[in-house]
């Protein structure tokens, strides 16, 4: 005996009702990469003002109005800079060396009282590096005179300190003239003005050498 069977019968598609809460959690999905994304483009897009160094700052410098000018950036974390939407801090002074145009962070400002350095003038008579300008760092080396007597040995050259800031360049007309030299204003910490004004005062040649890699 031969058994027949039933055809299949297709299923009916059904439109999906907006009860369906597979429906529902599409929306959301969407709505949610939808609100995220232009966030995310806003967020990029978006600017703040902060405090640049107009010129080169040095450890001591206050932040006056001819020292900063405020830029618009864009940052991730703009905490970590001075912020031109707030009166500049007039206790604060910068504690390390701030390029021009380099944004003022906050971990570069302390207080005047605690900074440990001492601006000294320090003679150099023969011709300075094209590197040596405010905010370098440098090696101050003495050479001493040659002796008098024909059989003395003279002393070799030494370095008096080394790694100290060049907090300002004297440039004037005078510089031009053979013989006159120039005047450089280092910053010295304490603990080191004995030795230099030691070796200031025993007569020689000052050099000064830029330490590599320093420039402001």
């Amino acid at each position: 005996m031969t058994t027949t069977l039933p055809a299949p019968v297709a299923p009916r598609l059904r439109r999906p009702s907006w009860r369906d809460p597979r429906l529902v959690v599409g929306v959301v999905i969407v709505a949610l990469s939808v609100a995220g994304g232009s966030w995310a483009v806003s967020s990029a897009q978006r600017t703040v003002p902060v405090w640049a160094a107009a010129a080169t700052l040095t450890p001591g410098d206050r932040l006056t109005a001819d020292a900063v000018r405020s830029v618009d950036v864009r940052l991730a974390d703009a905490g970590l800079y001075l912020s031109a939407a707030e009166p500049l801090p007039g206790d604060l002074v910068v504690d390390r060396v701030v390029g021009e145009g380099e944004l003022v962070a906050r971990s570069a400002l302390g207080d005047a009282a605690s900074t440990d350095l001492r601006s000294v003038a320090v003679p150099v008579e023969g011709p300075l590096s094209a590197k040596v300008r405010k905010g370098s760092v440098v090696d101050v080396w003495l050479v001493p005179d040659v002796p008098a007597r024909s059989d003395a040995k003279a002393a070799p050259p030494r370095a008096v300190v080394e790694g100290v800031v060049v907090e300002q360049v004297d440039d004037d007309s005078s510089r031009l003239v053979v013989g006159t030299g120039t005047t450089l204003h280092v910053l010295v910490p304490t603990a080191d003005l004995p030795g230099l004004l030691a070796a200031l005062g025993d007569g020689g040649t000052v050099d000064v050498v830029p330490v590599a890699g320093s420039g402001a």
